[in-house]
């Protein structure tokens, strides 16, 4: 049985690509791309069908990572298909908890930098879109940092799972 995380943020077009990147990456690295699937999408739909922003593929492919992106955004609909929604600010987190359906659905979204145990009680994940190009190299660290976190509970979840 597959697991099944989507990440998101408002367009769908920085943080989100670059969190379901890097952590596609470390997925493959840990062998588990045959048991996770990891994707993104936006709380709005204003990007939808646009690449990621030119300053997110630049900062992830001088990093190495992968960065083919189509914008989309999330449906209600997918709660039931996804194991795990991770919000990457408070925001986010908390326009999707109003789009879950069910108590359940809720509980399956989590905020991206709670994975990381060196993060301050400001969790969120700045976004960089109307900033400078530190503001995305600022992001991708905190993203790699909440990734070794987010990948432990992942497998936690996956023990006693079907292969």
């Amino acid at each position: 049985m597959t697991y099944r995380v989507c990440f998101v943020c408002t367009g769908n077009i920085c943080r989100s690509p670059m969190a379901e990147s890097v952590f596609r990456a470390r997925v493959a690295e840990a062998g588990l791309e045959d048991r996770v699937e990891v994707d993104s999408a936006g709380t709005g739909g204003w990007h939808d069908g646009e690449p990621a922003d030119p300053r997110t593929v630049s900062v992830l492919e001088e990093h190495g990572y992968d960065s083919d992106h189509v914008a989309r955004q999330f449906q209600p609909s997918w709660f039931s298909r996804l194991d795990l929604v991770i919000a990457l600010d408070t925001g986010h987190l908390k326009a999707l908890r109003r789009l879950a359906v069910t108590e359940e659905d809720a509980r399956k979204v989590r905020l991206l930098r709670s994975y990381d145990p060196a993060a301050d009680a400001d969790l969120d994940v700045p976004d960089p879109y109307y900033g400078r190009r530190d503001g995305f190299e600022e992001c991708l660290e905190m993203v790699e940092a909440a990734s070794i976190g987010l990948l432990a509970a992942v497998r936690e979840q996956l023990e006693g799972r079907a292969a």
